[in-house]
């Protein structure tokens, strides 16, 4: 199944520089589903304003939505998922990684992700504990799904370095969202990342992905957060407001972040 779902040359070949990338292991592959597959499933995203995302985020960090309920999924999108779970897939990136990994069934935090128009994620760690299955976040699957998406409207993925103090210094990585690109990563790594550029597309237009997360059994080192934890933007250093948001950002549990969002 996986020759009919996904370039595994692509992939492979992505692989071979994994572990030694800065500033933290990752890989970028393109067209990495088959054409057919990435353009059917693009084709399902609904529309921004659509009530089929479940995660809603408007605040100064991060503006976007987001879906992780099965049952909104259409065929294309429900088939691709779940393969993205499967033991087949599952089993050849642990294999890629050396090292065993679990999929999340459930989706926390993953599916559909949708960024407009003046859509923004700060740079911001992932949560590392999941809340239900007590596995670590490990790594990060990003697949991009808007065709045609230019690169002068941005929504680059970007990865940060870090001062002594493990806090982002320096974006050193952009990559840009161009249609059927994925970026795996490991979200263990003092792995600051998010958009280093603000969406400027058409209002037309959609920032889309899908994104998956897979886990292993936590390291003796691993670090406890359940939250995600962001970091202010350079031109919001100071700004006490942006300090407190991202404190409340990293307690809040289960849905309260969408519904805090709506007021």
């Amino acid at each position: 199944m996986a020759g009919s779902m996904i370039n595994i040359e692509n992939l492979s070949k992505a692989f071979e520089n994994f572990k030694e990338a800065q500033p933290f292991p990752y890989c970028v592959i393109d067209d990495f589903l088959q054409e057919s597959t990435a353009i059917n499933v693009a084709s399902e995203f609904p529309e921004f304003d659509s009530e089929s995302y479940n995660g809603i985020y408007n605040n100064p960090i991060e503006i976007k939505k987001t879906c992780n309920i099965w049952d909104r999924f259409k065929p294309s999108t429900y088939k691709l998922i779940t393969f993205l779970n499967s033991p087949e897939f599952v089993n050849l990136m642990s294999l890629k990684t050396e090292e065993q990994l679990y999929a999340d069934p459930g989706l926390h935090g993953g599916g559909w992700h949708t960024h407009p128009a003046g859509g923004k994620l700060n740079p911001h760690l992932d949560y590392s504990i999941h809340p239900k299955l007590g596995l670590q976040r490990k790594y990060n699957l990003l697949v991009y799904l808007t065709p045609d998406w230019e690169d002068a409207w941005g929504g680059h993925f970007g990865l940060w370095n870090t001062d002594k103090e493990g806090r982002p210094l320096d974006v050193v990585k952009e990559i840009a969202p161009k249609f059927n690109r994925a970026i795996f990563f490991d979200t263990t790594m003092n792995s600051w990342h998010g958009l280093a550029r603000e969406v400027s597309c058409p209002w037309n237009k959609t920032r889309n992905s899908i994104a998956m997360y897979y886990l292993r059994e936590p390291s003796l080192t691993a670090d406890l957060r359940m939250r995600a934890l962001f970091s202010p933007t350079e031109e919001q250093k100071g700004d006490k407001e942006i300090e407190e948001l991202i404190m409340r950002r990293s307690q809040i549990k289960g849905n309260d972040v969408e519904d805090w969002d709506r007021k």
